[in-house]
């Protein structure tokens, strides 16, 4: 066990990741539409880098990526991911309060906080004071993109115990998937998630790894609002009612060509 938020669930994460982003082709793939508009060489930041698998995706294709994560044993799990497919980027420990503090200021085309990251900052003060440092260190025009859980969905369903249906197998191990949500009926009241993979060995003898993550849910209407006071332009979000996640874009200023709207579908799959 460990204090660091995610420190415990670091070297089970790849159980809670869908298959389709278990690479990070797959995880640039989700992202696609976003990517494209990138020039090619650009700077990016992926400030809620996880295991690397995004990070080290968007390095394969020729950007120049900084990967932080507050966790120290998730930038460990990026730098080792990048060593193995032979990419360079800079993967450093430094939770979103401490972005200013490395001399990035208006240095980075596109920023990612991705994989329900964003409900880790306590509060709208805290997601408000987050967002308004990945904006600092956009450039002029940048990008931001967050994806997020439909807190709303979830919330309305009220979810206690969730056992995953299935096994998932990851190099030859089999884990099971547990979600148990404590969720207040005020949004403002402290959330939290115990969540733990349970791993079977060859003689079906059970390990369990958990750890219980503290969240702050909000609406797809806050997240505008906190983008908008953090001094975003929104671009366009994935946001509808019966979707699971979804994904917001926003840009530092306004270029000329900055389309805007809301687009449609599903947002690609992450933490919690």
């Amino acid at each position: 066990m460990t204090d660091e938020m995610y420190g415990t669930l670091a070297g089970v994460y790849d159980w809670l990741v869908p298959d389709a982003l278990l690479a990070p082709e797959g995880n640039v793939a989700a992202f696609a539409q976003v990517v494209e508009e990138l020039d090619r060489g650009a700077r990016v930041l992926d400030c809620a880098a996880g295991t690397g698998q995004l990070a080290v995706g968007l390095a394969l294709r020729g950007f120049k990526v900084v990967a932080t994560d507050a966790s120290r044993a998730m930038i460990q799990r990026t730098q080792e991911l990048a060593d193995r497919h032979r990419v360079d980027l800079e993967a450093i420990t430094c939770p979103w309060s401490d972005l200013d503090r490395h001399g990035w200021e208006h240095s980075f085309d596109a920023v990612f906080c991705v994989g329900n990251a964003l409900t880790h900052a306590p509060g709208s003060a805290g997601r408000r004071a987050a967002l308004a440092a990945m904006r600092g260190v956009l450039g002029d025009g940048g990008l931001l993109v967050v994806t997020s859980r439909n807190w709303e969905r979830l919330r309305a369903a009220r979810p206690r115990l969730q056992v995953a249906d299935r096994l998932i197998e990851r190099d030859g191990r089999r884990g099971l998937v547990i979600h148990s949500w404590t969720i207040p009926d005020a949004w403002d009241r402290p959330h939290y998630l115990d969540l733990g993979v349970a791993m079977f060995d060859q003689a079906d003898e059970v390990t369990t790894v958990a750890e219980r993550l503290t969240f702050s849910p909000f609406t797809h209407q806050a997240l505008d609002a906190d983008l908008r006071a953090a001094g975003m332009t929104l671009l366009s979000s994935t946001y509808s009612p019966d979707t699971d996640r979804y994904v917001v874009t926003a840009r530092r200023g306004r270029r000329p060509d900055a389309g805007t709207g809301r687009a449609t579908g599903e947002s690609p799959a992450g933490r919690q």
